[in-house]
């Protein structure tokens, strides 16, 4: 029983090595076709091989910028925080001169959202510039003189590698009573506490929970004061 067994074996790997052989000799004869033809239509915008050398065609800036900003989810995100921003400005926090930090600004929503409500002067600042609301610069390490803005605002601190640094700059580049606000997933009193705790040269104003973006969060408001 064991030698036709052995029999069977031996058979079945010279079969398969048959077989590779083969597919060997395949592989190796068969030209590979990895170009495309220099007659290939031009209408043809997905390059067919690696040996295509035609380049994507890359949108303008401009045109880039529209198509983004004309969309309904970018002005949903807008408008929402617009809405959150009038509250600063029926409490006389905010005004139409005031000089605006978005601190962690991603592609800019809540830049466009403070000139939609009638302030101009805003920079918003991200480790990935989105020319042109947002220019390039380390939250952690802001390239701005002490007491520049008026308002500083993030809705990204829960994002930052050091905390205490992100805020100590927020702090340091508004000036004295100036504001700071921190926009936060909704927080707990502890939490806010926790926070609060990260500002060493502002005032707890107060803390809301308030919808962003259809999301449940937590607007806490420092005032710039000194020690």
């Amino acid at each position: 029983m064991e030698k036709h067994i052995e029999i069977l074996l031996r058979r079945v790997s010279y079969g398969s090595m048959s077989i590779a052989t083969f597919i060997l000799v395949l592989l190796i004869l068969q030209t590979p076709e990895t170009c495309v033809l220099e007659n290939a239509p031009k209408s043809t915008k997905f390059p067919k091989s690696s040996c295509d050398s035609s380049h994507r065609q890359h949108l303008p800036l401009e045109k880039k910028n529209h198509r983004l900003w004309s969309s309904k989810s970018w002005n949903r995100q807008v408008n929402s925080y617009a809405h959150l921003f009038r509250q600063l400005q029926q409490n006389n926090l905010l005004f139409n001169h005031s000089k605006v930090l978005c601190v962690s600004a991603g592609a800019g929503h809540e830049v466009m959202a403070f000139n939609n409500v009638g302030v101009a002067d805003v920079t918003g600042v991200e480790l990935m510039d989105s020319p042109p609301l947002v220019s390039r610069a380390d939250p952690h390490n802001l390239p701005f003189f002490d007491d520049v803005f008026d308002v500083a605002f993030t809705a990204h601190l829960a994002e930052a590698l050091f905390p205490s640094r992100f805020v100590a700059e927020m702090e340091r580049t508004v000036r004295n009573d100036g504001v700071c606000m921190v926009l936060m997933e909704q927080c707990d009193d502890r939490e806010v506490k926790d926070i609060v705790a990260l500002f060493r040269k502002s005032r707890f104003v107060d803390a809301i929970n308030v919808t962003v973006n259809g999301s449940k969060m937590t607007r806490i408001l420092m005032r710039r004061s000194r020690i």
